[in-house]
């Protein structure tokens, strides 16, 4: 088990009125792809501030390797930040670029040179030590800024939204490079996003927040198929969210009709939320499934098609590689194991945590 890096403990910051973070904990272990994930305003970048010491927590204690950080500046610390503007100097050579924090360290100039072509090679950008930033494309200069970053070897890497610049083909290709970084390197990455897509793609764990709070932490298949509740369910893809009922274990009533499921322990004829993902929505023909509908809209995907079915006064997403024309009358069947269970908010002040993105 990989040991602690990083523990953020009891962490409150405030702008003003305003409270970003609300005694948050949180660790991360070595070597791991950790991506903070949420809204705008969530808190994420706050959070990643006070990791990197540009920011300081009204209250709470950040540790590194067990050792209090909280007042120490960025640069006593051993981490580098990527953000999404790359901060390139324009009157430096791409090596110049890379080899500044070397040359702040006093590190010889053979050292310097070999780590230039090594970063370099890294991020396969070899044989551009002479060229200049505004000659490289942006998937280009968010390269050397993720060189100039790993050239000082630091424990940990911070990266604030590094690809929101990018065309979408680019951002793909820039994901796989970054997983493949992380392998060789062994760093620690600590990764800032608002694109689920990102998220799910590239981390190791997923923290989900909203308001200030930490709404749900696992790997992406745990966030994905079992969350937690409605915010984090509708934040992270496409989902079916129903007001239902808990008959009994393993029983729910959704929408007047009586479906099996797995869930046990939420009582008896109590209220729950229902999470059914559009993909595993099957549609089979009328008297065959649990409800019968009606196909209402539909989308050429690509991948799949994109269908909307009113059944019982609600419009289901389905998500399927079968194609039903619109007006085409149709039952719906969901696997027992594909229907998650979610508490509802016990109050007014957790339902608006939970649900107001």
């Amino acid at each position: 088990m990989s040991t602690r890096l990083i523990d953020l403990s009891h962490i409150t910051k405030s702008y003003g009125d305003n409270t970003v973070l609300d005694d948050m904990n949180l660790y991360i272990r070595e070597n791991e792809f950790l991506t903070l994930l949420g809204p705008s305003g969530c808190g994420k970048t706050t959070t990643l501030r006070i990791i990197g010491g540009f920011e300081k927590p009204d209250q709470g204690v950040v540790l590194f390797n067990g050792q209090d950080i909280t007042n120490l500046p960025p640069n006593k610390r051993q981490l580098n930040t990527v953000f999404q503007k790359y901060a390139l100097f324009p009157h430096m050579t791409i090596a110049e670029n890379i080899a500044f924090g070397l040359k702040i360290r006093g590190k010889t100039k053979a050292y310097i040179n070999d780590k230039i072509k090594y970063a370099l090679k890294l991020v396969n950008l070899d044989g551009f030590e002479n060229r200049m930033p505004d000659s490289l494309s942006g998937g280009q200069q968010q390269r050397v800024a993720i060189a100039r970053a790993i050239v000082n070897e630091p424990k940990l890497l911070l990266l604030d939204e590094p690809l929101g610049a990018l065309d979408l083909k680019l951002r793909q290709d820039m994901q796989y490079e970054l997983i493949r970084l992380k392998n060789e390197l062994g760093i620690t990455f600590i990764y800032v996003t608002h694109d689920q897509e990102e998220a799910l793609t590239m981390s190791d764990t997923i923290v989900v927040m909203n308001q200030g709070y930490i709404q749900q932490i696992g790997t992406p298949e745990k966030i994905y198929n079992e969350p937690e509740n409605a915010f984090v369910a509708d934040f992270i893809g496409d989902s079916n969210i129903i007001a239902s009922t808990m008959i009994r274990d393993e029983l729910v009533e959704i929408l007047g009709a009586r479906f099996a499921c797995v869930d046990k322990g939420f009582g008896t004829d109590q209220p729950v939320d229902v999470v059914i993902r559009p993909e595993d929505v099957d549609l089979v023909k009328p008297g065959e499934g649990t409800l019968d509908g009606v196909v209402t809209h539909l989308i050429f995907k690509g991948v799949h098609y994109e269908m909307e079915v009113t059944a019982n006064g609600f419009e289901w997403l389905v998500h399927s590689t079968d194609m039903f024309p619109v007006g085409t009358k149709v039952g719906i069947r969901v696997d027992p194991f594909d229907i998650q269970i979610m508490n509802k908010p016990s109050s007014e002040d957790e339902e608006a945590v939970a649900l107001d993105a």
